[in-house]
């Protein structure tokens, strides 16, 4: 096996735009090592999070490949692909997109069980990752019930329960105050020290950018780096 969580190859994406074609990225080169940590960086506009959805399996490129563990993401079925990023990747948001009524715990243990693993030891991973996270004394609190830096950290830990080899941020830290995205950045470091996960997170956050192992940035549809 080689060293590299995910390949991106030649992606292109387009969109048909009143009879015209409007052109989003053009020929992206993206590689990602095991365990390293990825900032992308751009304007608004530029392209970030439709790139960001083609690399998690969630929006098709009009050309180009995304290797993901060694397998075409897009070369697959839809069911195929849904198993490649549940087993493969995790994802965080800017909204930590957590489902209101379900507690830390079972929002954390949720992807496990889209997986088929038995609800016990679903649980059980569960706890063990918020525990990691810091949030061992509020497994039962539900998402209204706790701070937004709390409900990033159960997003993150949702995102970790799995195991991935790889995780992909989308502006982890743009909707929470100074203090707790500097504790958000904190506990990254910490799981990429402890797991070996590797980070591919888009941000304007400059400081959570300059910890990151290697900086890109998005511009005129291409990665260049910074």
């Amino acid at each position: 096996m080689n060293n590299w969580v995910m390949q991106a190859q030649n992606i292109a994406k387009s969109y048909s735009e009143g009879g015209s074609s409007l052109q989003v990225l053009d020929d992206v080169q993206l590689q990602i090592g095991r365990g390293e940590r990825v900032a992308i960086i751009g304007s608004s506009g530029s392209g970030k999070s439709t790139l960001m959805n083609i690399l998690g399996g969630l929006d098709r490129p009009s050309s180009g490949r995304v290797e993901v563990g060694g397998e075409d993401l897009y070369a697959v079925a839809e069911r195929q692909r849904c198993e490649i990023r549940n087993r493969v990747l995790g994802f965080v948001y800017q909204f930590h997109h957590l489902l209101p009524e379900f507690t830390a715990l079972e929002n954390t243990a949720m992807p496990l069980l889209i997986r088929g693993t038995p609800i016990r030891q679903a649980r059980a991973s569960a706890s063990a990752v918020l525990q990691a996270v810091g949030l061992g004394k509020r497994l039962q609190h539900k998402p209204p019930q706790l701070s937004g830096g709390e409900r990033q950290r159960v997003a993150i830990a949702r995102a970790l329960v799995t195991e991935p080899a790889c995780v992909l941020m989308d502006e982890p830290t743009g909707n929470l105050d100074r203090h707790t995205a500097a504790e958000v950045q904190a506990l990254m470091d910490d799981m990429n020290r402890r797991t070996g996960v590797s980070f591919i997170v888009v941000t304007h956050d400059i400081e959570l950018a300059a910890r990151m192992d290697r900086r890109l940035e998005l511009r005129d549809g291409s990665l260049f780096p910074v």
